[in-house]
């Protein structure tokens, strides 16, 4: 199985743990997640345009020194999965994804057979330092609830299954490992905790795209992917639990 992300860091967590998880799952796979951080749809669409060789090509959850176009990585191969969204701190903002992500999706579907995903980026800590946080007047369930709508109007638009990250995201944080200590699902108020965090999303995106069970899937991260951090078996289970549920039922939030 090929898999290609648009996208930039969310991506990049997303698709670390990705190909190690297929893996157990006994899938062969090939990720390819094409990087560029803070990337919005719209500079998508403009480095579509202007054919850009801006991305860092990144495989299998590891960056290389190579810089491609998207169009280059289209030609050159084929792939069964895309996956794009929208920059996080645009996710709330209907008016920023229109004409982009329609623009984007007439021209990969003229190019590639592979299905289309969107992925639902998560909302910030509520302690987060990012600067655009003020847009969501730096209110955790005012981001998650405005950049919900967003992402599920915009899947229904076109028809495109929806990869519910920033449900899980939401699910998870509201586990007692991550209330009752300094554990956070995020390492910097919004980016993925090393282990925990791109363990979560990366379990979702092998559920939704791939099929794989959750609950049989024998890849944990080790300590020896992330030098001085440990995980935590009880908590790698909770995790699993809660992405479980969100790979099973679709619409698990109603709001906050």
């Amino acid at each position: 199985m090929k898999i290609l992300a648009i996208g930039n860091s969310f991506s990049e967590d997303a698709t670390h743990f990705l190909h190690d998880i297929l893996s157990a799952s006994g899938i062969e796979s090939k990720v390819v997640n094409l990087y560029i951080g803070g990337c919005s749809l719209e500079r998508h669409w403009q480095n579509i345009e202007g054919d850009r060789r801006d991305y860092q090509y990144q495989l299998n959850g590891r960056k290389t020194d190579r810089y491609v176009s998207i169009g280059e990585v289209l030609a050159e191969e084929s792939f069964d999965a895309v996956v794009t969204h929208q920059a996080s701190h645009d996710s709330g903002w209907k008016c920023s994804y229109e004409p982009f992500l329609g623009l984007m999706l007439d021209y990969l579907k003229e190019r590639s057979s592979a299905r289309i995903f969107l992925n639902e980026t998560w909302a910030y800590e509520t302690t987060s330092p990012h600067p655009n946080f003020m847009r969501y007047s730096r209110r955790q369930d005012l981001m998650f609830s405005a950049l919900k709508e967003a992402y599920e109007e915009e899947a229904a638009r076109y028809g495109l299954p929806l990869i519910r990250s920033g449900e899980a995201v939401q699910l998870i944080r509201a586990l007692p490992a991550f209330t009752s200590g300094d554990l956070r699902i995020t390492r910097d108020g919004f980016h993925m905790h090393f282990l925990y965090g791109r363990y979560a999303v990366a379990l979702l995106w092998a559920a939704k795209i791939a099929g794989i069970d959750v609950k049989s899937n024998g890849f944990f991260p080790q300590e020896d992917f992330m030098p001085g951090l440990r995980t935590e078996k009880a908590v790698l289970d909770a995790v699993r639990d809660a992405v479980e549920c969100v790979s099973q039922i679709d619409g698990l939030f109603s709001g906050l």
